[in-house]
This record gives structure tokens, C-alpha cells and sequence, in this order.
């Protein structure tokens, strides 16, 4: 989790950094425009990546978590049958 917020506040670092650049450079209004926009644009890819990114690592810990869930699920389950199993020949 930490690692998203480092990445998230790197990107936003680096985008007002890249604006304030742009905004401070001698171009014409039409040319800054555009650079900004492109910058925008480029942020908003990173941050559709950083994001997928993110979705990904979370359905690769639910999908651990639920497998860890079924496997002691199942251990439980095969104890209680091995239980009732000694239950039943320690009464007959």
C-alpha cells in the first residue's frame, strides 16, 4: 500500500513540476497549451497504469487469501472427520 502512495505522490510531483516548467518558459500561449495538455495526458496514462497496477496486486491477494481460506477450510474439515471417526470406534 505504501508503495501506491509513493508512486501516486512521485507522479504528482512530477506533474506540477513538469507544468510549472512549462508555464515559466518563454513559448508562445497556443505551444504552452499544448505542452500542458500533453503532459496531462501523459499523467493520466501513468496513472491509469499505476492504477491497473494496483487492481492487479489486489486480485492476486484475494485470490491467496481465498485459496489459504479452502485449503484450512479443508484440513479442518478432514480433522473433524478423522474426530468423529475415533469418536465412533472408541464407542464400539
Amino acid at each position: 500500500m505504501s508503495n501506491s502512495k509513493a508512486v501516486l505522490g512521485f507522479l504528482a510531483g512530477a506533474a506540477v513540476g513538469a507544468i510549472a516548467g512549462i508555464l515559466f518558459a518563454p513559448d508562445k500561449g497556443s505551444s504552452t497549451r499544448r505542452k500542458i495538455l500533453k503532459k496531462g495526458e501523459d499523467l493520466g496514462d501513468s496513472l491509469k497504469e499505476s492504477f491497473n497496477e494496483f487492481i492487479d496486486s489486489a486480485k492476486s491477494m484475494y485470490s491467496s487469501a481465498k485459496e489459504e481460506g479452502e485449503e484450512a477450510f479443508e484440513k479442518g474439515k478432514s480433522k473433524m472427520n478423522t474426530l468423529k471417526q475415533d469418536a465412533k470406534n472408541a464407542l464400539s
